[in-house]
């Protein structure tokens, strides 16, 4: 477990600290821009690549090739074996990216018409989240090139540059904002602002591929651009690539389905619920990419040297880990929501009421927290040993559950329902995966689990407890200066967190002998680096 940690550390740590960024980013983006066409536009405009990326570069391109390149690089092949299979699959990726970049962006007024058809009743609004969304398409072939450059270091457990690289996205964005508020002047048009971030989108994919491409040769690996060949291993990359596709693909759809039933409610609604999942994503992805970067490769060794018990090992530790970081983030933000929403978000062009709807809707996304994070633990258990199917069946479940309640709740509850509707429909997948791999023998509950999760539930309901009691005592901080709202946030996070590991670690939700044994490590470091 201490390597999974040490490797769930380093991506998380670097992860953070690209969420950080983006948080800046956001916090800029609503006072700058606030809620309307403008800002819904460049919404749009930044979830297609993406969307795109998530569903092919980040998934379905990283779970077939990352087994495949580390069985190679493993295998009696080794490195020049690995090599040669990266090569070819850079050699044929390459083209098909341009290809479909090309053809995306000839599309693209047929695209945001299918997403976001409603935007055609407000003038000027449709034909602008086209343009946008055509400055910003690039984006998706140069991060996609980013992930296979990723995946190469991850095989070598080499996670840093590919967690640090979101890092540069964000600079950037925020350099656009600040370009754009500057170029747009006191009472200039939001467009401005809009157009310089779409620019700065691609500019950042530029970026982050040189820094990876730059940390590739500075591990000692070399890349060559040959004539696409269609070998026998990049036949079968694109084999399992297919389902994975169509897999991560029907996860990708719901979000553009959620993003088909936001473009039909009031204007804003789009920007309101990308903000809050903002705050969501924030413990998803320093935890639960995390964990699913880290556990991928590991899993793959075990599994493919037969050692089963040690894959059920390092799965039962990463589901611990996960929980026991994601159940008090979600309760704290649940509880939270309006102190953070108002903290962080409310002021410029960012109403008081934009942030009690935006402050809703993020309590109805992390009551999904918890199963948004463990199933990149569970999937992993399939990619691992190269079943990229069954993930399909399970978010294909989930897809028609979220399609159904959509219809029934955004007309009732807008906005909201629909946060809503998202959780449960994660939830049904994570339920699903946990059943099937139960019943493949794969991964099971067992008692030392099940206990640990009791008591990290205990530390959970005295942490929320506090939390509750504390949130109307600190309400006119909230909304008043920098001071005072950092002042408010950090006692809230402080109290909050510090009760939560007191009573884990009294309840023995915390893994007291990996404590001791990371205490052990670090002094040893200490005396070590004294003499």
């Amino acid at each position: 477990m201490t390597s999974l940690v040490k490797s769930v550390g380093t991506i998380g740590g670097l992860t953070m600290v690209s969420r950080l960024f983006g948080f800046v980013r956001d916090m800029l983006l609503a006072r700058v821009l606030g809620a309307g066409l403008a800002a819904d536009a460049f919404q749009l405009a930044f979830t297609l690549p993406n969307t795109f990326r998530r569903l092919f570069a980040e998934g379905a391109f990283s779970v077939a090739f990352v087994p495949m390149y580390s069985r190679a690089l493993h295998g009696e092949g080794g490195e020049e074996a690995a090599a040669r299979f990266a090569d070819d699959v850079l050699s044929v990726f390459l083209w098909v990216l341009l290809a479909f970049s090309a053809v995306m962006m000839i599309a693209m007024p047929g695209i945001v018409w299918i997403l976001a058809r409603d935007f055609q009743n407000v003038p000027g609004k449709f034909d602008f989240a086209v343009f946008l969304s055509r400055v910003t398409f690039p984006y998706l072939a140069l991060i996609s090139l980013v992930a296979m450059l990723s995946g190469l270091l991850n095989a070598r457990s080499r996670f840093a540059p590919g967690a640090f690289a979101p890092v540069l996205l964000n600079i950037l964005l925020i350099g656009g904002i600040v370009t754009g508020w500057w170029l747009r002047g006191p009472r200039g048009d939001d467009r401005i602002v809009a157009e310089a971030l779409a620019v700065s989108v691609s500019l950042a994919g530029i970026a982050q591929l040189a820094y990876l491409w730059w940390s590739v040769r500075r591990a000692g690996l070399t890349l060559r651009f040959r004539f696409p060949k269609f070998t026998p291993e990049v036949k079968r990359l694109g084999m399992l690539i297919l389902p994975a596709t169509f897999g991560a693909g029907i996860y990708q759809v719901s979000q553009f389905v959620d993003t088909f039933f936001a473009t039909s409610l009031p204007q804003g609604s789009l920007t309101l619920l990308k903000l809050a999942d903002r705050l969501n994503q924030l413990p998803l992805g320093i935890v639960g990419i995390a964990l699913g970067t880290a556990i991928l490769p590991m899993l793959s060794r075990h599994i493919h040297s037969g050692d089963a018990a040690e894959a059920q090992r390092l799965q039962a530790n990463a589901f611990e880990m996960a929980t026991l970081l994601t159940l008090p983030a979600a309760a704290a933000l649940a509880i939270c929501a309006p102190a953070f929403v108002t903290a962080f978000f409310v002021g410029g062009k960012f109403t008081d009421a934009d942030g009690a709807t935006m402050a809703h809707i993020v309590v109805a996304l992390v009551a999904g927290l918890p199963a948004y994070v463990i199933v990149k633990i569970l999937n992993p258990g399939f990619f691992a040993r190269e079943d990229t199917r069954t993930p399909v069946w399970t978010a294909l479940a989930s897809l028609i559950v979220n399609i159904a309640i959509n219809l029934y709740v955004v007309e009732r509850f807008g906005i909201v329902g629909l946060a809503g509707a998202t959780a449960v429909s994660a939830s049904l997948n994570c339920l699903l995966l946990y059943v099937i791999l139960h019943r493949r023998g794969w991964f099971h509950f067992t008692a030392k689990l099940a206990g640990r999760i009791t008591r990290q539930l205990v530390a959970v309901a005295a942490m929320a407890a506090l939390l509750w009691w504390m949130m109307p005592l600190m309400q006119p901080w909230y909304g008043g200066n920098v001071v005072q709202r950092v002042g408010a946030l950090a006692a809230l996070c402080g109290v909050g967190g510090a009760v939560f590991f007191a009573a884990a670690f009294v309840t023995g939700a915390l893994d007291k002998d990996l404590l001791a044994m990371l205490t052990r490590r670090r002094r040893n470091g200490a005396a070590k680096s004294q003499e």
